[in-house]
């Protein structure tokens, strides 16, 4: 006998239901973006209509209208006695301030009527639509559960899309970053051997906390903790009244000081000097700055992504044919449904979310490399325009690479 599949009609039926309450309310009107003005009320009747004319805060130009006053508010407030000499009265209300009707008049509650029409439809919607589903569910469950398989193809093909497009994310990222890094190292390097430059010898101290007897040193021309780094252990060890341990030791300290000075010691970028190297580094910070923070919150989305999807493609690996389903185990079946499930709900709040489409934008601007003249010349004034952007992505890219190799 041929399968007739009533409840998954219901269920159909249910769902268009709920989707048709979820429009009603989504066209309920919402109330718009309000701006409060004072009112110079010409005239005014007993039940509180009011006809009044304010100043549009938008364009300042003199309008008049209608509007519903507080009928109780103090008399003081009300025509002639606010201004007696032009025989108007005040009240304060509120303007539309966005849209095709801005700076309009909008008394408060004057929408309530067609809310309250559009929620009602929504909720008849939403019970008729739950009862249908929940018998579709029960239902269908109770009927299909010795057909169902578990073969879920294109939700596996989907969410390996989705694997992929984070992974380019990630990689993009990574590259962007290295890039930046790539260029930054040899800036920062010059930067802390200048600076080692200028931290004498004296300063050193051993693991204990004593000065080292540097007189020889200094006799010898090492002066400076950049000259201990550069002369090592088998120089130091030679001067005399340094053997290789004392050389060792002053070789550590000179070290625990660089790293110190390598972690304290900032590249600082300045438009018009004629160093390619920082050129180099400007164009590649641009990348970063152009992404901006949608750019690295997205990459940390797929980052996070990836680590939901991994186990879940693994578990559902048999789900991806029938032959697979059918040759693995209980076990494995279960496992295998089960992760299926999982991937519907992460690729259902990625749709929501946008998941997709932000890592492709993101990627596509990752992937502008700078180069030439012109881009250098506009990384460089971009650059002077906000200095402070470029400096957060140079030391967000640099704040794991600051350990010093001597």
């Amino acid at each position: 006998m041929r399968h007739k599949p009533f409840f998954r009609w219901v269920l159909a039926l249910g769902l268009l239901l709920l989707t048709g309450s979820a429009l009603a309310y989504s066209l309920a009107p919402d109330m718009p973006e309000l701006r409060q003005v004072g009112l110079t009320v010409l005239s005014e009747k007993k039940d509180g209509t009011c006809s009044v004319r304010w100043t549009d805060p938008f364009d300042r130009t003199t309008r008049t209208g209608t509007y519903r006053c507080d009928p109780d508010r103090d008399p003081l407030l009300k025509p002639p006695y606010h201004d007696p000499e032009t025989r108007t009265g005040y009240e304060s209300g509120f303007v539309v301030a966005e849209g095709s009707g801005r700076g309009r008049l909008y008394n408060l509650g004057e929408d309530d009527a067609a809310v309250d029409r559009w929620i009602d439809i929504s909720d008849r919607l939403a019970v008729f639509g739950l009862l249908l589903i929940t018998t579709g569910v029960i239902g269908g469950n109770v009927r299909a559960a010795a057909r169902m398989s578990g073969v879920s193809r294109g939700v596996i093909d989907r969410a390996w899309r989705l694997a992929g497009a984070a992974a380019s994310v990630e990689e993009d990222r990574a590259r962007a970053v290295e890039a930046v890094r790539t260029a930054w190292e040899p800036l920062h390097r010059e930067r802390v051997r200048e600076e080692l430059g200028t931290v004498p010898v004296t300063r050193l101290r051993d693991d204990e906390r004593r000065r080292f007897r540097t007189k020889e040193w200094e006799r010898a021309g090492i002066t400076t903790v950049r000259d201990v780094l550069d002369a090592g252990e088998w120089r130091l060890g030679q001067l005399p009244g340094v053997g290789r341990r004392t050389a060792e030791k002053a070789l550590a300290a000179a070290r625990w000081t660089a790293e110190g000075v390598s972690a304290d010691t900032l590249v600082r970028l300045a438009a018009g000097r004629s160093d390619p190297r920082a050129d180099s580094l400007v164009t590649a910070l641009r990348v970063l700055v152009e992404a901006g923070p949608e750019g690295r919150a997205a990459a940390a989305a797929a980052t996070e992504l990836a680590c939901r999807l991994e186990p879940l493609l693994d578990d559902a690996s048999p789900a991806a044919d029938l032959t697979s389903m059918l040759g693995a185990g209980p076990e494995r079946r279960r496992r295998a449904r089960t992760a299926v499930a999982g991937l519907r709900l992460v690729l259902a709040e990625a749709e929501g979310a946008g998941t997709g489409p932000r890592f492709g934008q993101t990627s596509v601007d990752l992937l502008r490399a700078p180069g030439g003249e012109l881009d250098v010349l506009g990384a460089w004034t971009d650059f002077e325009r906000r200095p402070e952007e470029y400096y957060a992505a140079l030391a967000e890219a640099t704040r794991d690479a600051h350990r010093l190799v001597a």
